[in-house]
């Protein structure tokens, strides 16, 4: 379809305003419009490209992710290698003034002539890439790799809205931007805190996060993490007359629209060096990434050319770094705590110790099999590291300092006087059984329904939309409810009164009583959802569904060996152990038989005779893009009344894709394997049992 000259010019307009939006919010830090309202944008623009697809352009914003996920990555051969730098070993003043003393040396500068200009700028702590520009559009993108050869990634660096996709002014034909992918700290920490809540595992820190997440083959993953990127320097370029300097060069990419970093000065001589040092070594608490040391290159690009390469290293540039943020202490004992997850972490409690900047006495063992690993017991001196704001942790142990004493009978032969930590086989929290599954590291507590530690959570699933649906019962009023210890596990819900609401802060009369009617409102509930509700590790509203059909009441399900649930679709070991290990707990089964007691019921039938029946039982569908009048959550239910099950991604088992507009890469991945494709209109004549 052919489009207007009004639509082409909104098109533009669009991709420009999106474009300078993005730019205000990711490098400048100052957002110039609502969410709402760029939201707004980015719809308009992706419709009117979906209506006339003519219009969109390799640098649209709506190509920032929508990549099909990759078999491997390609390998990619560096025009220009990407070299690493040599590290000063001294951490003082010292290693500023032994690089320039290098420098001068060889450049044959006599003491009495002048200092050289240095570019001093932030070693980040992240992974190194490679931008491939050609006559300023982003066509490839590379990781460091070996230096020579790395990785084509550019379908991950796309989703990183610091890059531009195009640059701005007038760039050369060809210009290559090194620069580094990292993570902010407090951003890793919220996108940490929400996959904690989907029940995923958490990012390690800033570097492993970027760098994983630059090699994720589905882009989609990437999208999904908060990541940043700094230009530092460049590659190959190509009809482009080069600044005399590296500063300069900076300000270049910087007016090409590339985020560069504002830490960073021209020192001249090393004493401006080592002041630079110094002040960042203060700041760097408070510099929202990490990074460590700083960098110092001489700042004329014409004397860089002169100094040359040392083997694999730049003569003119060094990494500063700052020294390990480790200390020694003693371990006074090796307590457990429970995570909002039911994950149990030991940590060492410690002899207080000034690291870091801070004075610390506790530090996290992460759990068993690091304890194991560096076998860890109470009485040992430890290195306990600290850098920034991480969380301090135990690196290792000093052996040659155990406490030691006399085996018993032999004076002799002398044993450690404490011996290997273990964890404990119940809950500390809630005496619940603690649990691991096949393969894992992490142990849990099996309690999710009345363990302390986990109630914030529990209560708050158990509330949402998708399980009993008690509207009104919120974040800030269930952590109301926990501290002021009404409520403790979901029964302690039904016994709630509006008198009791009362007291507690903004809850008026007129909230308390919506609240208990939303509450008693949602005694009436379906099998499926309860299951749901009870928040087992790995269930999830899909498999609770078939579940809830298959085995038709909740005493059933209570009562299946592995075996019977692994013969349900989508069960698998690891599924089946979770099922089992909550129902194996006595804690869970006396709150379920209190929220009986309470009031809550659903309707329960045969099982397993209703999950074979219907027009589409045994036929799994997957639903993607936007159906002209049907909710997905609506097409979802049709399906399910026939007897179909809707699965999240596409596999061989697949017996139908309904696409709508915006289908992504499911609806390509179904094309590869050949799985028949309907519209919304085809799904409407099958459920009627027209398959002609």
């Amino acid at each position: 379809m052919n489009a207007s000259g009004g639509a082409r010019d909104r098109a533009r307009w669009l991709r420009g305003e999106i474009e300078a939006h993005n730019r205000a919010y990711y490098e400048l830090d100052a957002p110039t419009v609502s969410d709402a309202a760029f939201d707004a944008l980015f719809r308009e623009l992706r419709e009117l490209e979906a209506a006339h697809p003519g219009l969109m352009t390799p640098d649209s914003p709506t190509q920032r992710v929508g990549g099909k996920p990759l078999e491997q990555f390609a390998p990619v051969a560096h025009a220009v290698p990407m070299l690493s730098i040599q590290t000063e070993t001294e951490h003082d003043a010292s290693g500023a003034q032994h690089f320039d003393a290098r420098v001068r040396r060889e450049l044959s500068l006599a003491d009495d002539l002048a200092d050289v200009a240095y570019a001093a700028e932030l070693k980040f702590d992240g992974l190194a890439v490679s931008l491939r520009f050609e006559h300023g559009l982003f066509t490839q993108g590379a990781t460091r790799g070996d230096g020579v050869t790395g990785e084509d990634v550019t379908q991950n660096l796309k989703t990183i809205r610091d890059i531009p996709l195009r640059l701005a002014g007038m760039p050369p034909p060809l210009l290559e931007v090194r620069g580094e992918v990292y993570m902010c700290r407090d951003a890793l920490a919220h996108y940490n805190e929400k996959a904690r809540a989907r029940g995923e595992k958490p990012l390690v820190n800033p570097r492993n996060g970027a760098a994983g997440s630059i090699r994720q083959l589905d882009p989609s993953i990437a999208a999904s993490r908060p990541l940043r990127f700094f230009a530092y320097g460049i590659g190959a370029v190509e009809g482009w007359s080069l600044p005399a300097t590296h500063s300069e060069l900076l300000d270049a990419l910087a007016a090409f629209g590339l985020p560069v970093c504002a830490h960073r000065i021209v020192a001249r001589g090393w004493r401006e060096l080592a002041d630079f040092h110094d002040l960042i070594g203060k700041e760097r608490p408070r510099i929202p990434f990490d990074i460590d040391g700083v960098v110092y290159k001489v700042d004329s690009l014409a004397l860089q050319n002169s100094l040359g390469f040392r083997s694999r290293e730049p003569r003119w540039a060094v990494a500063h770094k700052y020294p390990a943020e480790e200390a020694r202490t003693v371990v006074m004992a090796i307590d457990v705590q429970v995570g909002r997850t039911g994950a149990l972490t030991p940590v060492a409690k410690l002899q207080p110790v000034f690291v870091g900047g801070v004075t610390v006495s506790n530090a996290t063992l992460h759990n068993e099999e690091e304890v194991r690993r560096k076998d860890v017991r109470v009485g040992d001196t430890v290195i306990v590291r600290r850098a920034g704001d991480v969380i301090p942790e135990v690196v290792a142990t000093v052996a040659e300092l155990r406490p030691m004493k006399s085996a018993e009978g032999d004076f002799l032969d002398r044993v450690p006087c404490h011996p290997p930590f273990e964890l404990p086989v119940t809950c500390p929290q809630c005496g619940s059984h603690v649990v691991r599954e096949e393969g894992g590291i992490v142990a849990r507590c099996s309690g999710g329904l009345v363990c302390p530690a986990q109630a914030r959570g529990a209560l708050l699933h158990f509330a949402s939309r998708r399980a009993m649906d008690i509207e009104g019962l919120g974040d800030k009023l269930v952590d109301q409810l926990i501290a002021s210890g009404q409520v403790k596990t979901p029964a302690d819900l039904y016994a709630l009164t509006s008198s009791m609401l009362a007291s507690l802060e903004r809850m008026g009369e007129k909230s308390a009583e919506n609240l208990i009617h939303s509450i008693k409102k949602s005694c009436d509930t379906s099998l499926a959802r309860f299951i749901f509700a009870l928040g087992i590790r790995n269930v999830g509203e899909s498999t609770a569904k078939e579940l809830a059909r298959c085995f038709g009441s909740l005493s059933a399900l209570q009562n299946a060996s592995a075996a019977a649930l692994e013969e349900i679709p989508d069960v698998g070991p690891v599924v089946a152990k979770s099922i089992v290990d909550f129902f194996a707990e006595t804690h869970n089964r006396e709150e379920i038989a209190r929220l009986v007691e309470a009031g809550v019921r659903w309707e329960e039938h045969e099982g397993v005779a209703s999950a074979a029946t219907g027009r589409f039982a045994g036929k799994t569908f997957v639903l993607t893009g936007t159906l002209p009048s049907l909710k997905r959550e609506d097409a979802k239910e049709l399906i399910e009344a026939a007897g179909g099950k809707v699965s999240g991604s596409v596999s061989k088992k697949t017996s139908y894709v309904i696409a709508g507009e915006e289908a992504g890469s499911k609806l390509d991945r179904a094309r590869e394997l050949g799985i028949a494709i309907l519209d919304e209109a085809g799904l409407l004549q099958l459920l009627r049992g027209d398959d002609s």
